[in-house]
Parts: structure tokens; sequence; C-alpha cells
């Protein structure tokens, strides 16, 4: 049974700047699609709120986000192939609300990003990291691909970059995902909150309504608009539902549950 508490913390300070807080610690922050919707509900309502300047995302505890929750996905191969692809659709969702939100979006990532975490990252318009924190696509791991996430880390770190971690599901320390495109900076833990500050409060510089016009331009001059992104969300949500309801995705993230390797291991 799942502790009552709230799954997103959201704190606005008097300068406008709105923390939101994934607050599932005794799962590491997994992207349940309770969670999924929570994000996505305090998103709208901070692109509603004019108080709200810019978002800070983090995570509570010491993992920003594990990544999706593997028991939830292990039932949703289970369902009809609508549903399957239903359940997929709500990550992709929240992703397009994260990138599409007007206001300025920073992730400030300790501890662990594993799979879905980093389309989060991805997602936002600027990432700074504790230079412990680690990072991986373990997808292909599991039997599985980082589907709805793909978009995003594509545009961040580039198709190369993509083919080797998408491929491998290796660890990718902060320094090397600075390096390839995934984070703007990797600070020292103790300097995280220093370093998130000083962005705040070089963002509250600038003009609200220019920077979501810049937002907007970013996207246009790089060829992205909400017709092609939409079709490719449709798409990649049936991707991960054809795969995880196959027959290597099941024994992949039955394994994982299992705490075993799984079969193309032994092979």
């Amino acid at each position: 049974m799942e502790p009552e508490l709230p799954l997103v913390r959201t704190v606005l300070d008097a300068r406008g700047a709105a923390t939101l807080t994934l607050n599932r610690p005794h799962r590491h922050n997994a992207l349940s699609a309770a969670l999924i919707d929570a994000l996505h509900s305090s998103l709208e309502t901070a692109e509603r709120d004019p108080r709200v300047r810019l978002v800070v995302l983090t995570g509570e505890g010491p993992t920003f986000c594990a990544g999706a929750d593997i028991g939830e996905m292990r039932a949703s191969a289970e369902v009809a192939l609508e549903d399957n692809e239903r359940e997929a659709a709500r990550l992709a969702a929240l992703l397009a609300r994260l990138d599409r939100l007007s206001r300025p979006t920073v992730a400030r990532v300790q501890g662990n990003a594993f799979g879905g975490a980093l389309g989060l990252i991805a997602a936002c318009d600027i990432a700074v990291a504790a230079s412990g924190a680690v990072f991986a696509l373990t997808e292909v791991r599991l039997g599985i691909v980082p589907a709805m996430i793909s978009p995003y880390l594509v545009r961040a770190i580039g198709a190369r970059q993509a083919r080797r971690y998408f491929l491998t599901g290796e660890r990718i320390d902060a320094t090397r995902a600075e390096r390839i495109g995934l984070l703007h900076a990797a600070v020292p833990e103790a300097e995280l909150d220093g370093a998130i500050e000083a962005l705040v409060g070089e963002l509250l510089r600038g003009g609200p309504a220019a920077q979501a016009e810049a937002k907007r331009l970013v996207r246009y001059v790089s060829g992205r608009n909400e017709a092609v992104d939409g079709d490719v969300a449709e798409e990649t949500a049936r991707w991960i539902a054809r795969l995880r309801a196959g027959a290597e995705g099941r024994e992949g993230l039955a394994a994982f549950l299992e705490k075993r390797s799984p079969a193309w291991r032994d092979s």
C-alpha cells in the first residue's frame, strides 16, 4: 500500500519560482501512472498561474527518479493492446506538457536518474546535476526501448550518442552526461542548490513573454511543431506497447522483478 502523501509537492516562492518535487521516495520516485498524472496536473496548474515565472523540477530523497515503475509496466503488457497504448501515452503527454510549458524549466538532479527520468531532464530547458549523479538508459536490458523519451533525448544528445547509450544501457556519470549534452552543468553536491539559485536569478532577469517566445522560437527553427510532435508521441507509445507485450519484453520485465538474469543472458 502506497503511503498517503502528495505525489508532487509544489512550493512557490515570492519571486515566482515554483519548485515541483517528485515525492515518491519510498519507490525512488519511480514514474507510476499516479505520479505521471500528478506531475502533469502540477504543470498544468503552473501554466495557468500568472504568479509562476519559472519551474524547477527535482526529486525527494537521494534519487532524482528511477524511471518507469517496472511493476506497472509489466502489468500493462498483460492488458489489451489499446489499453497498453493508452498507458504508454500517459508519459508521452507528460513529456509534451513539460517540453511546451511557456515558463522556463530547470531540472535539478541528484542521485540516480534512469530510463524515463532522462526524458524529464531532456524535456526541461536547463539541466544541472550533482557531480555524483548517475544516468542510464537500461531499457534494452529489459527487452524494451526508451520509446517515448527518445525524441527529447535525441534532441539533447544527438543521434550518435543515442545510438551508443540506447544500445548498451551502460551507466553514465555526470561529467560524461554534461559532455554529451544531457546536462548543462555538473557541480559538487554541496554546490547544487547554489547553482540552481544562480540560474533562477538569471532567469528572473528575462521578460516572461520574451522567454515564452524564445522557447517557441527554438521549436520553430529546429523544425518542430505540435502536429509532428503529436505524430511522434503516438507512434512511440505504440512502439513501447508492442515491445513490452512481446516475448522478450515480458521476459525482461519479469526477470527484473524476480531479480534474475533474463533468458537471453543465459544463451
